[in-house]
């Protein structure tokens, strides 16, 4: 059981690398504070949100998007708690 959770979050830290640096900062952030801790939930919501494209992605993690989906919504909580670049840039479309 601990071999298959091991490849998922291989497979997903595998996805997580992008071409935008600021999600790659993000993502690499994200695996040190919730590696040990993503349950099967969180493996789901973070794989739809890579599903999509990067620009989107980061509009969403930014605060530049918002989106409808609860479980989506709650893993992009996470990111932007590790993520001092999307926090800013959250702050100042509020200004």
């Amino acid at each position: 059981m601990e071999e298959d959770r091991k490849a998922r979050i291989n497979r997903l830290k595998w996805h997580c690398r992008r071409a935008l640096l600021e999600l790659d900062l993000v993502f690499d952030r994200f695996w040190e504070r919730y590696e040990d801790t993503l349950d099967v939930q969180g493996e789901a919501a973070l794989e739809s949100l890579l599903e999509l494209e990067d620009h989107d992605l980061w509009a969403l993690v930014s605060g530049r998007e918002v989106t409808d989906d609860p479980q989506q919504a709650s893993m992009i909580k996470r990111l932007r708690e590790v993520s001092p670049i999307a926090n800013f840039e959250e702050l100042q479309h509020r200004n």
